[in-house]
């Protein structure tokens, strides 16, 4: 299923689990603040407790916090547009939602060397973007319901709201890259590594707040059985409330940080100011393009986009499909819960293992069982109408599928955290962030590619009879339309889900097969294979 991948879709935040967005981000965060705390053009030398900086740990977690919001209500609008009945071609559309934050790179140098002076480096980012992600969000609070309820047939209007999401998540990818850069800066160098905590820590609240949080106060089931007495209609908030509570939130704290917060005030204080490093837009393209041209780093890019394609169907697909057969999107959101000491105990227990010369060796050995656990989710799709009664479902039932998902989560971060240490072990240190923010790049791109394209083929691949209607067929909408005027009702008699599960591991094995050992031998080759030839 990959709840994550189904919920916020995946793959990532990617990043990409319900609850921890940013996984693939918090490398090349780690990364960027080492090298920046090693070069020397940070505070000047001395001991400074966390103490004199809770303020700036408070502030860098709150932007966090900000930045998961628009991520985890995006990642909440595949289920609710799926308990509307969409297409999977629409929600394909959608998953256009989540690309951004895999392609950030292509932008990043432009906010990290453009800014107006006098207003601060990163100010000149982070102010406006955050102003109109609370503009877009008061003004999607008019408008959201509208958008998403059904008028006759047509159904939501998907491209409207794949068009708004897309700049919601712009908008938060563009703030990450300001905050991250500003987090440099803005703690001291003894201090810096709880920068990356607060990326986690926040991003991951965030996304609570705006996905599970919200997804069980809209549902007027959960509200019923869990926080009134009296059962109503509706849930205690709509996703219009929401959204123009955050957008306001937004406003007013964007103008706060804008008015009070200074710029490098700790370094403005210090008898010697000590400048950030500033990179030329076309220079760090130039390093892109000269890391990607190396033989082993092109192989290896090509390896990470098509090694996720055995596991589409089952992280884009299966939560979805288990919405569409009765699962309340409330109650399956709320699976992410106990999940989370999972998700935060397996980098640190796997990293023991990868921490060695040969990291993708887990990758490799990871690879077959996750590949399984994705047919296993096909059963569990094929297996929940038969459990399903009036009252819902039973408890056992959501236990299997915790267990289901607890299991995918130990073959997802074997391989996510083998291939984060074999990042970080082939990165030139010459160029370490932009090295391992491109390769970053690359996984979460390898990612978002099959899911859309999995969603895509479901309908296609789907086939169904009109049952009660002589002569009538069910092709296609209109058809479909034609069937139930008749009088008949069409009935699905193969699931295009099944056969894109079944595809999928039949691909995914042939990638392991042919590909998984030529991933690992990758491992062989000399640190000299990795290195820029153009070195600064």
């Amino acid at each position: 299923m990959e709840l994550s991948e189904s919920v916020r879709h995946a793959n990532g935040r990617q990043r990409k689990h319900v609850v921890v967005m940013s996984d693939q981000e918090t490398v090349d965060d780690e990364e960027a603040l080492i090298q920046d705390s090693v070069s020397g053009d940070r505070a000047p030398r001395g001991h400074c407790s966390i103490r004199s900086e809770l303020g700036n740990v408070s502030l860098l977690l709150f932007l966090y916090v900000l930045q998961g919001i628009p991520l985890g209500l995006a990642g909440s609008i595949p289920l609710v547009m799926q308990s509307k009945n969409v297409s999977y071609k629409d929600q394909a559309y959608f998953s256009f939602v989540f690309w951004p934050f895999s392609l950030k790179l292509l932008w990043a140098p432009l906010v990290d060397s453009l800014y107006i002076r006098r207003f601060g480096r990163r100010k000149s980012w982070l102010v406006p973007t955050q102003y109109l992600l609370g503009l877009f969000m008061l003004g999607l609070s008019f408008t959201v319901d509208s958008l998403l309820e059904q008028n006759g047939s047509k159904g939501p209007d998907v491209v409207s709201l794949t068009a708004v999401f897309f700049m919601l998540a712009f908008l938060a990818a563009t703030q990450d890259i300001a905050v991250d850069g500003w987090a440099l800066t803005m703690l001291s160098r003894e201090n810096v590594g709880y920068a990356s905590t607060c990326n986690s820590v926040g991003q991951t609240a965030g996304y609570f707040l705006g996905n599970v949080l919200f997804l069980a106060l809209e549902s007027a089931d959960f509200c019923n059985k869990y926080l009134r007495f009296e059962p109503q209609q509706k849930g205690i908030v709509t996703l219009s409330d929401f959204l123009f509570f955050w957008g306001i939130v937004f406003m007013v704290s964007t103008t706060l940080v804008a008015i009070i917060k200074k710029e490098d005030s700790r370094q403005q204080h210090s008898k010697k100011r000590m400048k950030e490093e500033t990179h030329g837009v076309l220079e760090t393209y130039k390093q892109l393009f000269s890391i990607i041209k190396m033989p082993a780093v092109f192989t290896f890019c090509c390896l990470l986009l098509t090694s996720k394609m055995g596991f589409s169907a089952a992280d884009a697909v299966t939560g979805l499909k288990l919405v569409e057969a009765g699962v309340p999107k409330a109650e399956l959101a709320l699976l992410a819960v106990p999940m989370v000491p999972l998700q935060i105990l397996l980098p640190v227990i796997i990293s023991k293992y990868t921490a060695g010369p040969r990291p993708l060796d887990i990758f490799y050995k990871a690879f077959p069982f996750r590949l399984l656990i994705g047919l296993e989710y096909a059963l569990l799709v094929w297996w929940t109408p038969s459990v399903k009664h009036e009252d819902g479902f039973p408890v056992y039932y959501y236990a299997v599928v915790l267990l289901s998902y607890a299991v995918h989560q130990v073959a997802l971060y074997s391989m996510y955290v083998a291939c984060m240490a074999f990042h970080a072990k082939v990165s030139d240190p010459l160029i370490g962030g932009t090295y391992m923010t491109l390769l970053n790049t690359v996984t979460n791109l390898g990612g978002n590619w099959p899911s859309t394209l999995a969603l895509w083929l479901v309908d296609p691949l789907t086939s169904k009879e009109c049952q009660g209607a002589v002569g009538q067929t069910c092709g296609s909408p209109e058809e479909a339309g034609l069937c139930v005027k008749e009088g008949g009702m069409c009935v699905t008699a193969l699931d295009g889900y099944y056969v894109e599960s079944l595809v999928c591991v039949v691909i995914g094995l042939c990638w392991w097969i042919f590909f998984g050992k030529k991933m690992k031998r990758l491992q062989e080759e000399s640190p000299a294979a990795w290195h820029c030839r153009v070195r600064k």
